[in-house]
């Protein structure tokens, strides 16, 4: 399999994530009046094809480690497992992602969903793989959330009245970020293998992620389409035939672009040369990514107050600031 040598190369890997997680859901924009429900079928899709795309490609050339499928059969129940709950956390805490911004807003869903998860991800992780400077790595952390919170307060200022932050708002929010940080561990426990046996590489763990994801999409996004968090009308599932082709191809192009992260994140964490900590917390700059498709792409913010626009100002020099202090953790 291909896999990074470098510090150079792992750190780019996670970069590549943090693009890739940040722009996938542009794709949901070419989809207009799309419920987020059925569109999640397609991601999911896409999801799983770009693990078996990567796996028989990138993941059964080179030199480093099995090829993809002799990784497959050889892996043991035990990381196998890992990453199946893994991708079934992540799944959930995803679906509770945009179930939080339906209901409260960006501007609460942000700083108390993707912060939360970006603290406890930090942390979970990197008290099972204690790589890099503690220092330059949680305060390059810190530095991350803060600018999440000045992106919700630039959303704020845009809105100009803000939706009401109700408590069922709070507590999905709250229930997303812990999912979404716990989902992580997991994926790195896969990667370090059952004791006695051959680690898994990252391509054969990016498959049974996605098997997880898969599994658990059928009993949480089946439940979202019949009692929708969002207070809407439930779904109707025949919907999903009878919208455009190109909606249904959005939908499984956005599921590979999370994929291709996912492995890109993957990589990086398995070839030990940045951890799972400093790893994690890059790619969940994402958010910043998704700010600048917001900004510079959609011109959400074209007709925006001046204080919202100085909010995005800061929010871009906090997390350049953030991802900086990350990236030299393992440095020093």
């Amino acid at each position: 399999m291909l896999a990074p040598e470098t510090y150079v190369a792992a750190l780019c890997l996670t970069i590549l994530t943090m693009l890739c997680w940040g722009s996938w859901a542009n794709t949901l924009k070419l989809c207009p009046g799309y419920r987020f429900q059925l569109f999640y079928w397609d991601y999911v899709i896409g999801m799983a094809a770009g693990a078996i795309f990567w796996g028989l490609t990138a993941g059964s050339m080179g030199h480093a480690g099995l090829p993809f499928l002799a990784d497959l059969h050889q892996t043991a129940m035990a990381p196998m497992l890992y990453a199946v709950a893994g991708g079934a956390i992540f799944n959930v805490a995803n679906l509770l992602l945009v179930a939080a911004i339906d209901v409260a807003g960006m501007a609460v869903a942000f700083p108390v969903g993707i912060g939360l998860a970006l603290v406890i991800g930090a942390i979970s992780n990197y008290v099972i793989k204690p790589v890099g400077n503690p220092q330059l790595l949680f305060g390059g952390v810190a530095l991350v959330v803060v600018a999440i919170i000045l992106d919700a307060a630039a959303y704020r200022k845009r809105e100009g009245t803000a939706k009401a932050t109700t408590a069922r708002g709070i507590a999905i929010s709250l229930a997303c970020g812990v999912l979404m940080g716990c989902f992580y561990p997991f994926v790195a426990r896969a990667l370090n293998g059952a004791p006695g046996t051959a680690a898994p590489g990252p391509y054969a763990v990016t498959a049974f992620f996605m098997i997880g994801v898969a599994i658990s999409a059928f009993p949480a996004n089946w439940l979202l389409m019949k009692k929708p968090l969002d207070g809407k009308e439930p779904v109707d599932g025949a919907g999903y035939w009878r919208v455009p082709l190109g909606w249904h191809l959005a939908g499984a192009l956005g599921g590979a672009i999370w994929c291709t992260g996912g492995v890109a994140n993957f990589l990086a964490s398995g070839a030990h040369l940045v951890g799972p900590a400093v790893s994690y917390s890059i790619g969940q700059g994402a958010t910043m990514v998704s700010a600048c498709w917001g900004v510079f792409v959609w011109r959400e913010f074209s007709g925006a107050p001046r204080q919202a626009k100085t909010f995005l100002v800061l929010m871009f020099i906090f997390f350049l600031a953030g991802l900086g202090a990350v990236a030299l953790a393992p440095l020093y």
